[in-house]
């Protein structure tokens, strides 16, 4: 069977569960590659009529403001205990060089690091979680939660299936050309990714440093 024969045999229902899904657990905390999944996904429905764009952009809004939701509730009840267990799970995502650059984006940017986080791999999986832990009132992060889930998710979804249309005689031709885009778009958010890790690591020992010669200051996030 071509591929091109088999994708039309792929339920739409399952790539909205799957992308939802996916999105949903790397908005609770989880280290998945739910950028990767969104494109691809979009680059198929761009390819076949079957899959409605509208949505799988509203599956993937639903998974990111309900996975952040969930991971809010954890982190609020797990507190600092969780992201110490989180860092024995998941090292490379949860290391305490990777903590201390999110801790610090929050501390900065209270609501505006859970919207802008959306957008960045390695704050998508801290926001909801580290939201909780350092008690942000939930009213806010609902507001910065919601919005950056339908911006980032329906965004990226519009965006991704207009150039997939544009391309859409390229894609009947070279079925794997959307596969290609996807892999090549997920290695260059892992190396984006490195790069800020290995740049926080300075920053990260200089506060390490200096929280064992000083007191600690409560963090606010506002009222």
């Amino acid at each position: 069977m071509h591929i091109e024969e088999w994708l039309e045999t792929v339920p739409a229902v399952s790539v909205y569960l799957l992308v939802g899904l996916v999105i949903g657990l790397e908005s609770l905390g989880i280290p998945l590659p739910g950028e990767i999944v969104l494109v691809s996904a979009t680059l198929l429905a761009a390819s076949q009529d079957h899959i409605n764009p509208y949505i799988l952009g509203a599956s993937a809004i639903a998974g990111a403001v309900i996975g952040d939701s969930i991971g809010y509730l954890i982190g609020r009840k797990g507190g600092q205990p969780l992201l110490t267990w989180l860092g024995r799970k998941f090292p490379k995502h949860f290391s305490a060089e990777h903590v201390a650059t999110a801790e610090r984006s929050f501390q900065k940017w209270g609501m505006w690091a859970v919207f802008v986080g959306r957008f960045i791999a390695l704050l998508r999986i801290f926001a909801g979680p580290l939201a909780g832990v350092l008690q942000m009132p939930y009213w806010k992060f609902l507001i910065a939660n919601v919005l950056g889930g339908i911006i980032w998710a329906g965004g990226t979804t519009a965006v991704i299936y207009s150039l997939g249309k544009v391309a859409e005689d390229w894609l009947k031709r070279f079925s794997w050309l959307g596969l290609v885009l996807a892999l090549l778009f997920g290695l260059g958010s892992m190396l984006v990714m490195k790069w800020r890790s290995k740049k926080a690591k300075p920053a990260a020992a200089v506060t390490t440093a200096d929280s064992e010669t000083a007191e600690p200051e409560p963090v606010r996030t506002g009222d």
